[in-house]
Parts: structure tokens; C-alpha cells; sequence
């Protein structure tokens, strides 16, 4: 996470303590940290729309914790086939879905087009665990385990915004709350400012 986006996270924290956004964010994040092995966590969006912001992040944060499970393979609807490996990953993906992977939907549509719900189930059935970030899709949200949706107007934290919320809460340990998250966010950009002068 660059020095910005930590910051930005720790913004919009302040900003998002009396709701319950935070918290929603947090569970999702728990959701994300449960995926058993590394290749098993799937982020899949929209033929339009591949959430590659988020992609990114979650696979600092996976450096960063020292929780490889948290790198994500990024499914692509039509991968370009001379396209590096990580970048190739194509629908079939999900066809290996099973019982310990997390397949973790980001549609910021109002509704999700109809062959994303049908792979989504399918995945659901194969035994992996969905978990879901919208703008208040019905259909997503009654297949996913775990889900987030914002109304596309009226919350008091954007859709990008809820994507830096869970997956900086997706880096902090288990034990750890506000606090440590807080003294996480602290050492990231004591990482990226690089070392203090000397008085």
C-alpha cells in the first residue's frame, strides 16, 4: 500500500468510526484471511469492469502481513493470450473452485449480468466460500456467504473507498482492532517514506 493510500485508509477510518461501515469492512476482511492456501482466493468483477485496483492491494497486503493467501488471482472474462501468466488467468479458473478457496465478487453495476451470477453459483455448489462487494445487487448478495453492498447513492463511503477499508483490514492480524491496525498503517508509511532524519 503506497504512502497516499495508507493514509487515505486511515482518513476515511476517522471519518467511518460512528457508522458501521467499518466494521462491515472488518467482516468481510475475516472472510478474505479464512481462504486456506495461497491460489485460493479468486477476485472476480465484471466483463466491463476487472477490479484491478483492488487485485493490487490485496497482494501488497498479502506481502506486507506475510499472508500469502491473501494474493489473489484476478479471473479475467477474455484474458489477452499473450498476456503474462498472472494476467492470463481465464473463467475456467473458477471450474477448480472448490471447499477451502474464496471466490470474492466486486460489482459496482446496479445488477450483476446473468453469466457472473451463474458462475458465482456454481462456484458456491463446488464448496468455495463467495464473498461479494455491490451496489446493493439482490441476486449477488443472496448467493454470497458474506457480503457488503452499498447503495449506489446516500452512503458516506464510495465504492473505491470500501475497497482500500477491506483490504487494509484484510493485512491486520486476527487479534489486532483499531488500534493495531493504526500502528499498521503507521509502519506502512514509515516503510514508504523510507527513514526518519536525525533530529
Amino acid at each position: 500500500m503506497g504512502c497516499v493510500d495508507a493514509r487515505h485508509v486511515a482518513l476515511l477510518r476517522d471519518l467511518l468510526a460512528s457508522t458501521p461501515w467499518v466494521e462491515r469492512a472488518e467482516d468481510l476482511a475475516r472472510g478474505l484471511r479464512r481462504t486456506r492456501s495461497p491460489g485460493g482466493l479468486m477476485l472476480l468483477g465484471t466483463p466491463d469492469d476487472e477490479p484491478w485496483h483492488l487485485a493490487a492491494h490485496l497482494d501488497d497486503e498479502a506481502r506486507y502481513a506475510d499472508l500469502p493467501q491473501l494474493s489473489p488471482s484476478l479471473v479475467r472474462w477474455e484474458p489477452p493470450p499473450g498476456a503474462p501468466a498472472h494476467l492470463r488467468i481465464g473463467l475456467e479458473r473458477l471450474e477448480d473452485a472448490r471447499r477451502g478457496h474464496t471466490l470474492f465478487v466486486v460489482n459496482e453495476a446496479p445488477e450483476a449480468p446473468v453469466p457472473l451470477l451463474e458462475r458465482v453459483d456454481d462456484a458456491r455448489r463446488s464448496g468455495a466460500t463467495v464473498l461479494s462487494l455491490d451496489q446493493g445487487d439482490p441476486e449477488l448478495t443472496s448467493i454470497a456467504h458474506e457480503a457488503v453492498s452499498l447503495s449506489p447513492s446516500g452512503d458516506p463511503v464510495t465504492f473505491e473507498g470500501m475497497q482500500h477499508l477491506v483490504s487494509s483490514a484484510a493485512g491486520q492480524a486476527e487479534d489486532r482492532r483499531r488500534g493495531g491496525l493504526r500502528d499498521r498503517l503507521s509502519r506502512l508509511l514509515d516503510l514508504v517514506s523510507g527513514p526518519r532524519p536525525a533530529d
